[in-house]
């Protein structure tokens, strides 16, 4: 018996930019959709990518003096290493540039033209080269502008092919009716349903003004159009499973779930499901559109310099405590405010108090009364109603996920953690150990465990790095079969000794940035403004700073303890470095061209230790190393003698 399928997809994003956080909460919440489905046992395929092609990118290209391949595979790679460096679990991602995804588009656009649904004309309208879409002159605002983005247009009349659009206005609204989740949330079903009563005109799907597109089946023997950049980008979801070519991976259409952003609905909702109808494909369960991000209540824009860039604020905050923020903080489908303050507010709450502290209060009870011994073997008979109220909690969960309530699903997984953190208030395991109740505090102790253990599973998918520590304390692992037994069961944790961490969100108290750096959104970075050097610092040559400015900077001597080669690296080497805390500092040195891992190991250092952790190739670096370097290499900067790890440095 074969595996029900889960696919999974992100709309492909446009390479006309860089990454910023609207793109990464849709990623990160196809993500944990794609993660809880792989834990529930369902054969999941995830599928990202970039959206290359169009007059945009073709000009945007000339404007930078680059081809317009180069200038599409820069910005592609850009996000691709995010979401590498996010740990994003996409099975495939796609360029509309790869040679079987244009092949795919051309055997659509024959099979479309088979079937009668596509005929040649003259098409004049006002079009819009950011939207890459024409809008009739009644939506026109003063009748020039773009009643989506406010850019003005552009009146062109050329010969095109277009798609039969209206003879899917009855089918489409019967599609929305008969399947009344087909686009979520609902609201947004109704406003397609109004929009396509309106009365469907037929869509224009070639273009002869620019190149750089995908050109027409051979056998239409008409080189001189390139196809409409939506249906290029559309078909992206199928043949990447192999529609075209060698269909075979196409047993997981339909998919599940399709993310994307609301300013693409009608894209996705109206054109998208009329392209599969012509081509006899089935079409996707679920459309699910989530709202936008603003920032500190504005809307956030490149002009007004306030647009966020989320891999600043998952190296500050923890990419998990980033995740987490996300998903809880707005309603899917709802318009969310990003702000530092509303962050912190999640993390110190929600993540310190009720999850992190439950976990500290369990190390701390099993420590001090059992040497860290959990036994589970009974919990049922002193805690069976709070076991009861957290597997009710649990029964609820999965439903959520798939509706697109994202904020629901952590809000009730969120109940047994208050179960926890009550029954230690309520039955104080230190009045029990006084009274002599040995075994109800140790069963205490395993009602925690297997709450945090339960927890942990189902949290997972929004917070893997968190939860895989957690789970590495409790000594069991999140798969399918944990959730199985932990979820789908009332199966408790067997006997172990809890393994101490350190504590996962230690207290925030201030902003962790001064200033969010809008992101450069240009594909070469700008040089940095140098500082102004007053005239009477020329002769140094440097802008000069007052000694308490010197003494902000922390410099301490430390040791190596432990150093290895960074795989796939030519430069950098990872070291713990021990300065005299409590564990060693990882720090990330780019110094492998001059020193190896058994050169630096058990030497001392001088370490800057108090920089903002920063991240390098995916692994987080909390320090650097002070160094020299000129013509004839590289150096460390090295205490003369032995010296104390921890030692200032002054």
């Amino acid at each position: 018996m074969s595996c029900e399928k889960a696919y999974i997809t992100t709309p492909i994003y446009y390479v006309n930019d860089i990454a910023h956080i609207g793109h990464a909460y849709t990623t990160i919440i196809a993500d944990t959709l794609a993660r809880y489905s792989r834990l529930s046992g369902l054969d999941t395929y995830f599928l990202t990518g970039t959206d290359e092609h169009g007059q945009k990118i073709e000009e945007a290209a000339k404007s930078r003096g680059k081809s317009t391949q180069n200038y599409a595979d820069e910005i592609s790679a850009t996000f691709k290493d995010l979401w590498d460096e996010f740990d994003i679990s996409y099975d495939k991602f796609i360029r509309t540039t790869d040679m079987d995804h244009m092949k795919g588009v051309q055997k659509a656009f024959s099979v479309m033209h088979a079937n009668g649904d596509i005929y040649k004309d003259t098409y004049k309208g006002h079009y819009c080269i950011s939207c890459e879409t024409f809008f009739p002159a009644i939506q026109l605002v003063d009748d020039e502008f773009c009643p989506e983005c406010g850019k003005s247009t552009t009146v062109v009349e050329e010969e095109s092919y277009f798609f039969k659009l209206s003879k899917y206005e009855k089918p489409l609204l019967d599609w929305y009716e008969n399947n009344p989740d087909c686009i979520l949330p609902r609201s947004k079903r109704n406003e397609v349903i109004r929009f396509v009563e309106g009365g469907l005109q037929d869509l224009s799907i070639t273009r002869t003004s620019f190149d750089w597109g995908v050109k027409l089946p051979k056998e239409m023997n008409d080189p001189k159009h390139v196809m409409y950049v939506w249906l290029d980008a559309l078909m992206n979801y199928v043949t990447a499973l192999g529609y075209g070519t060698d269909d075979k991976d196409m047993d997981y259409w339909p998919a599940r779930v399709q993310l994307i952003g609301k300013d693409i609905l009608r894209f996705h909702a109206i054109y998208w499901p009329a392209f599969l109808m012509s081509l006899g494909l089935p079409l996707p369960k679920h459309i699910a559109a989530h709202g936008w991000w603003t920032r500190d209540g504005e809307k956030m824009s490149k002009s007004k310099g306030n647009v966020v860039n989320p891999r600043e604020i998952a190296d500050a905050y923890g990419l998990d405590n980033f995740r987490y923020f996300m998903l809880r903080e707005v309603p899917f489908g709802g318009d969310g405010d990003f702000s530092q303050k509303a962050l912190i507010d999640r993390i110190n709450s929600d993540l310190g108090n009720d999850l992190g502290n439950l976990l500290n209060r369990l190390i701390g009870m099993s420590g001090k009364y059992f040497e860290g011994t959990v036994n589970s073997e009974h919990v049922a008979t002193y805690y069976q109603n709070e076991l009861d109220e957290v597997h009710a909690s649990l029964e609820k969960l999965e439903p959520f996920i798939f509706e697109m309530q994202i904020h629901r699903y952590l809000e009730e997984l969120w109940k047994p953690l208050t179960v926890a953190n009550k029954a230690i208030d309520r039955y104080q395991p230190w009045t029990l150990m006084k009274e002599g109740k040995e075994e109800e505090a140790m069963a205490l102790n395993g009602l925690i465990a297997a709450i945090l253990a339960k927890v942990s599973v189902m949290l997972y998918p929004v917070m893997p790095e968190i939860c895989t520590k957690i789970s590495n304390a409790l000594h069991f692992s999140i798969d399918n079969e944990s959730w199985k037994k932990m979820i789908k069961s009332t199966t408790l944790l067997n006997t172990f000794v809890l393994e101490k961490i350190d504590p996962l969100f230690p207290r925030i108290e201030k902003p962790l940035l001064e200033q969010i750096e809008p992101i450069d959104q240009e594909t070469e970075p700008k040089a940095s403004k140098k500082p102004e050097i007053k005239e009477n610092e020329k002769a140094q040559g440097v802008a000069l700073i007052g000694i308490d400015q010197f003494f902000q900077t922390s410099l301490k001597i430390g040791t190596v303890v432990k150093a290895e080669e960074v795989p796939k690296s030519k430069k950098l080497l990872l070291l713990q470095v021990d300065i005299g805390e409590e564990s060693p500092r990882q720090v990330v040195a780019g110094i492998k061209e001059w020193y190896t891992a058994a050169d630096m190991l058990g030497t001392q250092v001088c370490v800057v230790a108090n920089l903002k952790p920063a991240k390098l190739m995916g692994l987080k670096s909390e320090g650097m190393l002070l160094a020299a370097k000129d013509e004839n290499g590289l150096c460390m900067i090295r205490p003369e003698q032995p010296k104390t790890v921890g030692t200032p440095i002054s």
